[in-house]
């Protein structure tokens, strides 16, 4: 199993920290998290990370098609693949934090995946079109892989139909695991396209702690932030939540902040859905829970994991216990 994690880079000491510790304990990616206000610009800290590390692939985990024109993040993209020696990899979704933080809408799915394949022409070095202008990168020297993150089934279909690999902000329960892949299939097949050709990462939120009851505290914020995501306004049926957790969760989506805090963390108790989210939307707990957790996501078909660390007690400490304990087992 592959397995990386992702991060909002608060300060300069957090990225040289974290990134160090990427290399060292063997983690596949290391994404950097685009949301203006909650973090210090994204391209910025992955160059950084990009110099401090030699083995670990560097991506925009993710940024979105609004706050930075896409010919702009292609450019930038191709920047830090050069950068990093070949390890880059962009993704684009439809934007949660980083465009409400700044009071714009969300990307569609038909837009995104627009986007996606006009970023990926781009990175061919060919000329590209996208709302009557073309742009074109002459200077790319490779086509780094775009990745599409997605929740809903329109935007996994999209995924599928035009991304490198896709970031899979469903859940890491078995029956999240398999909905959601069967969804990106589709739009696999109905592209002609082969399964190999596209990555499939889940993403989940992780916080380990030699204290499992302070990760398990910590990471209600998180649990709101994702859910964030995977929830929308609206057909909750079709993102594969049961009923009797319809209501709160939409509840949830009326109060909570893309600006995080404590207030988070009890809306998802006082709402009663802590087990529900953290059992779809987390690996949390002390070391043996996080093997645990992370071992049943393995044996319902996860082959990759993208984690973010973006609100763990620790960051670093939790990006240290798990490389040490958790990912030499997986």
């Amino acid at each position: 199993m592959d397995v990386g994690f992702f991060f909002w880079p608060y300060s300069l000491d957090l990225v040289e920290r974290i990134a160090e510790r990427a290399d060292r304990y063997g983690y596949t990616m290391i994404g950097i998290a685009d949301t203006p206000g909650n973090a210090m610009d994204p391209w910025v800290a992955a160059a950084l990370v990009a110099r401090a590390t030699k083995t670990v692939r560097v991506s925009i985990c993710v940024t979105n098609l609004l706050t930075r024109h896409p010919s702009v993040s292609a450019a930038a993209i191709a920047s830090l693949d050069d950068v990093s020696s070949g390890r880059a990899t962009l993704g684009i979704g439809a934007g949660h934090s980083g465009t409400k933080n700044l009071g714009l809408a969300r990307s569609t799915a038909r837009e995104m995946g627009e986007g996606v394949a006009y970023i990926k022409t781009l990175l061919r070095g060919q000329p590209a079109t996208l709302n009557g202008a073309e742009a074109h990168i002459p200077w790319v020297k490779r086509p780094a892989p775009v990745f599409l993150a997605a929740s809903h089934p329109l935007a996994l279909e999209q995924a599928g139909r035009h991304a490198d690999g896709v970031f899979l902000n469903y859940g890491v329960h078995a029956d999240n695991i398999a909905e959601s892949g069967a969804i990106v299939m589709r739009g696999i097949e109905a592209a002609g396209r082969k399964p190999d050709e596209v990555e499939f990462w889940q993403i989940a939120a992780l916080d380990c702690n030699e204290d499992g009851d302070l990760a398990r505290e910590k990471v209600g914020a998180m649990l709101a932030f994702l859910a964030g995501y995977v929830i929308g306004d609206k057909n909750l049926e079709k993102r594969g939540v049961p009923e009797p957790y319809r209501e709160p969760l939409l509840e949830l989506r009326r109060r909570y902040s893309t600006r995080p805090g404590e207030a988070d963390i009890r809306l998802v108790r006082e709402l009663g859905l802590f087990d529900y989210l953290s059992r779809r939307l987390a690996i949390c707990g002390n070391v043996d829970d996080c093997l645990n957790q992370a071992q049943a996501a393995k044996a319902a078909g996860a082959k990759r994991l993208m984690l973010t660390v973006s609100l763990a007690a620790d960051p670093v400490r939790t990006v240290e216990l798990f490389g040490e304990h958790v990912l030499p087992k997986l």
